[in-house]
C-alpha cells in the first residue's frame, strides 16, 4: 500500500524535475548557450537567443478571439492553487505513523538461503491495541490513544477517564507499566508519551443536581378524576 510519504515524494521529485528542466531551457536562452555550443535547437523550442522573448507575439493572441480561454486559464490556475494548499494542509497536519518495522530476532538470511522475515506494524493498529489494553486498566471508563511523527520519532498521545475517586498517580503507573510498556516492547525501540488524566465528578460534588434529580424522582403525577 503507498503510503504519503511515497506520495510526497513523488510528487515533489516531479515537480521538482519539470521546474529544474524549464529553469535549465531559459538559462540556455539567455546566456545564448546554444549559438556558442553550435547547436541548432528546434523550431518550437521555447527560448533560443537572449533577444527572443519567451512566449512569442503569436502565442500571446492565439487564443484572443476565442470566448472560453481566459475563464478556462483562470479556473486552470485557480485549480492549482486550491491543490497546492490542501497538499500543504496535509503536511502541516500531525499524521499516524504509517507503520513500522518489527523486530524479528535473527540476523542474516533465512532458511535456504532465502530473505528474512520482515514484520510489519501499521501505526493505527498499534494506537488501537494500546486503546483497548487501557480500557481493562482498573478505574479506567473511557481512553483515547494516537500515534503522531514518523515511525522513527513516534510519539504516543493519550486521554484517560477514571472513575469517581481515583487516583491519578495509580493509573499513571498502571498505563506506563502496562500498555505502554508493551507498545514500546513491540516495536522495539522508546515512546515518549503525553498523558492526560481526567477524573469524573462524582455525584456529590454536584448537590444542585442531585437534588433536582431526586425531586424529578419524587414527584408522582396525581390522577385525573373525570
Amino acid at each position: 500500500m503507498v503510503n504519503r510519504t511515497t506520495v510526497n515524494r513523488v510528487l515533489l521529485a516531479v515537480v521538482g524535475l519539470v521546474l529544474l528542466v524549464g529553469a535549465l531551457l531559459v538559462l540556455a536562452g539567455g546566456f545564448d548557450a546554444y549559438h556558442r555550443l553550435g547547436v541548432t535547437p528546434p523550431s518550437w523550442w521555447p527560448l533560443t537567443s537572449p533577444h527572443q522573448p519567451l512566449l512569442s507575439n503569436a502565442s500571446r493572441t492565439r487564443w484572443r478571439d476565442r470566448g472560453w480561454w481566459w475563464p478556462a486559464v483562470v479556473a486552470g490556475l485557480a485549480l492549482l492553487v486550491v491543490l497546492s494548499v490542501c497538499w500543504l494542509a496535509a503536511q502541516l497536519r500531525q499524521s499516524t505513523p504509517a507503520e513500522f518495522e518489527l523486530p524479528t530476532g535473527g540476523g542474516g538470511s533465512g532458511p535456504g538461503g532465502g530473505p528474512v522475515l520482515r514484520l510489519r506494524l501499521r501505526g493505527a493498529a498499534l494506537a488501537s491495541a494500546v486503546q483497548d489494553a487501557a480500557l481493562h486498566l482498573p478505574e479506567v471508563t473511557a481512553a483515547r490513544v494516537r500515534l503522531f511523527g514518523s515511525p522513527h520519532r513516534a510519539r504516543l498521545r493519550a486521554q484517560l477517564l477514571l472513575e469517581p475517586g481515583s487516583d491519578p498517580s495509580a493509573a499513571v503507573t498502571a498505563f506506563r507499566d502496562g500498555p505502554l510498556a508493551h507498545a514500546c516492547a513491540a516495536v522495539g525501540g522508546e515512546l515518549p508519551l503525553e498523558l492526560r488524566i481526567q477524573v469524573a465528578p462524582s455525584a456529590a460534588e454536584h448537590p444542585t443536581r442531585e437534588r433536582r434529580a431526586r425531586r424529578g424522582r419524587g414527584r408522582k403525577r396525581e390522577p385525573r378524576v373525570a
